[in-house]
């Protein structure tokens, strides 16, 4: 109440206008936020942490660091650190360069960020479901053979058929080769790490023995190499009127929708319930009707799927033919990228596009420098040892830990 004035020189009491609350949505909008940056933080500062002692192998294995340091420690250091700042912006030059002169360098990036968008949304959403699906490698391989049989194997066909028809393949190629593994734990119980590590290396025989048969063999050879896909198989350029001849082709684009279908699944639909109902607790999830075998398939066969994409949009968008050995491990990278994008395929996309930036950086950066591209295979090692002790780095840095939510996502050990 506030006392004003009356009429007659006295005071009438009135009521006084309450404080209008912050709004509601804006409030949501920012409790958002804030959980956004702290599920960052950590994923973040091991990044950081991965570049600072990559830092310190490099100057450890800079020979003019050693010929200095007994002499002039000075001198010694700022030699090292100069092999530091010429190896990271090696890296740098490689993957991002100057926009503004030459895309090229992003267009590389985006290049090797889009097989491992799929392959890392396949893992992620195993993990969502309390599943480790360390097959993608061999879902990727079975996806690219198929993607390659209906690319050399129908002749004729306009792109807007062909080309969708490859796709397909590539995703019904990966997610076969993930029900089997998904099929298997539904009914023997059996751990699904071990069954996806042996097709693995099942995936890489049945491919080189495919390329061996008259039906994908490039004629006139006797390497296992299948013949080049039709070129109405063969995933476009993006937009080549606009940034000129690059290898950047329409497969990022099915990525990013890929990443924009598995959080709605996710976060949206019923069924991503139930895959996260039963990653977080089986017991209650089956306690409340769902079907834990029927769900364990399902993902895998999803999951499997997304990977079988990789390898698809690798023939068909990059290397137009299929061969021995054409990934170089996305499948187990994709574990170090689901980790570091918290499952999230938003987060996944994020991660994705580090991991291509390190790849696509890693050559100019040994041309510039003459530093062994293993540095970068040094970095995804230590980014994913610090993603896989949150503690550690919480601990580096000094950091209290979050409460828990009951929401975090966990894999069942070896004995579930």
């Amino acid at each position: 109440m506030t006392a004003v004035a009356g009429p007659r020189g006295g005071s009438e009491a009135v009521p006084s206008t309450p404080e209008q609350p912050p709004s509601r949505g804006a409030g949501r909008i920012l409790s958002v936020i804030a959980g956004g940056a702290r599920q960052l933080l950590v994923p973040v500062l091991s990044f950081i942490t991965a570049l600072v002692i990559g830092a310190v192998v490099i100057i450890l294995s800079d020979p003019q660091f050693f010929s200095k340091v007994g002499s002039d420690p000075g001198a010694a250091l700022a030699a090292g650190l100069g092999a530091v700042g010429g190896a990271y912006s090696g890296l740098y030059i490689g993957a991002i360069g100057n926009p503004f002169v030459d895309i090229n360098p992003i267009s590389e990036t985006l290049l090797r960020a889009t097989p491992l968008i799929f392959a890392g949304l396949a893992v992620a959403l195993g993990f969502r479901a309390g599943l480790f699906n360390i097959g993608a490698e061999g879902q990727i391989y079975i996806g690219a053979l198929f993607a390659t049989g209906v690319g050399v194997g129908f002749t004729g066909l306009p792109m807007f058929i062909h080309l969708p028809l490859a796709v397909l393949a590539g995703f019904v190629g990966g997610a076969v080769w993930g029900f089997v593994p998904g099929l298997l734990k539904a009914r023997t119980g059996a751990h699904e790490v071990i069954t996806t590590i042996m097709l693995n290396y099942v995936s890489y025989l049945i491919v080189d023995l495919a390329l061996r048969t008259p039906f994908y063999q490039e004629p006139g050879r006797s390497d296992p190499t299948s013949k080049t896909i039709e070129s109405s198989a063969t995933l476009p350029t993006l937009l080549p009127q606009f940034f000129g001849d690059l290898r950047l082709h329409w497969g990022l684009i099915i990525a990013l929708a890929a990443a924009v279908a598995v959080w709605w699944l996710l976060f949206r639909s019923t069924k991503g319930f139930e895959f996260r109902a039963v990653g977080l607790n089986p017991s209650g999830a089956r306690y409340a009707g769902m079907n834990i075998g029927r769900t364990v398939i399902l993902t895998m066969v999803i999951s499997g799927g997304l990977a079988g994409l990789a390898g698809a949009a690798e023939i068909l968008g990059t290397n137009h033919r299929l061969t021995p050995g054409f990934s170089p491990h996305w499948g187990f990278d994709a574990i170090a990228i689901a980790l570091l994008g918290a499952s999230r395929p938003i987060g996944v996309v994020g991660a994705a596009i580090l991991f291509g930036a390190l790849r696509a950086g890693a050559t100019p950066m040994q041309a510039q420098t003459g530093i062994p591209i293993d540095l970068v295979v040094v970095i995804q090692g230590l980014v994913i040892l610090f993603i896989a002790a949150p503690a550690l780095v919480r601990g580096i840095y000094r950091i209290k830990a979050g409460k828990t939510t009951g929401t975090e996502i966990s894999i069942k050990g070896w004995g579930a």
